[in-house]
C-alpha cells in the first residue's frame, strides 16, 4: 500500500515536471529566493559552538588577561607537574609576577633553583609574557600577635620549658 502510494506521488511530480518532494514555491507578491528562514548553507543563525561564541565575547570585552591568568591557576598541576603542584600551590598573579607558596623551606629552595624551568614551562603551555618572574615563600611561623594591643620586643621566649 505504501509503495503504491510512493509511486502515485512520484507519478504526479513527474506530471507537473518536478522532483518528488519538492514543491515550487508560488507565495503571492514575495520573492521565492527571499526565504525568511535558513536554507542548507551556513547561516549566522545557525547554532554556534559554545567555544567559538566565548570567545568572541573574552575578546570583545577584553577579559584576554584575566582568562589566561586564569589557566595559570586552573591547570597548575598540568603546567608544573603533579608533585610539584601537590606541595607549592599558586597564590597570586599580577603583573607578571606570580606568587607560589611552599609547603616547606626544602620545597622553597628546590623551587627557585627551578624557577626558570617552570616560567618555560608556564610560556610554552600558557603563552610567553602571562609569567614573567616567580616569588616563591616558604611556610610562615606563627604569630604571637593576638588581638589588638601588643608589646614590641621578642614576644614570649620562655613558655616553651
Amino acid at each position: 500500500m505504501v509503495r503504491s502510494a510512493l509511486a502515485a506521488a512520484g507519478a504526479q511530480a513527474d506530471a507537473r515536471g518536478t522532483e518528488p518532494g519538492r514543491r515550487k514555491f508560488e507565495l503571492s507578491g514575495q520573492n521565492p529566493r527571499r526565504r525568511r528562514w535558513s536554507g542548507p548553507g551556513p547561516d549566522a543563525r545557525d547554532p554556534q559552538p559554545l567555544g567559538r561564541l566565548v570567545g568572541r565575547l573574552v575578546s570583545e570585552r577584553g577579559w584576554q588577561e584575566r582568562v589566561t591568568s586564569s589557566r595559570v591557576f586552573g591547570e597548575w598541576a598540568r603546567l608544573v607537574g603533579e608533585d610539584v603542584a601537590e606541595h607549592a600551590p599558586p597564590v597570586t598573579l599580577k603583573d607578571g609576577e606570580l606568587t607560589v607558596r611552599a609547603d616547606s623551606t626544602a620545597w622553597a629552595t628546590q623551587l627557585r633553583l627551578l624557577q626558570g624551568q617552570l616560567i618555560a614551562k608556564i610560556a610554552a603551555k600558557v603563552g610567553h609574557g602571562v609569567v614573567k618572574r616567580m616569588r616563591i615563600h616558604g611556610p610562615t611561623a606563627p604569630s604571637w600577635r593576638k588581638g589588638p594591643r601588643h608589646v614590641p620586643g621578642r614576644g614570649p621566649r620562655d613558655t616553651y620549658g
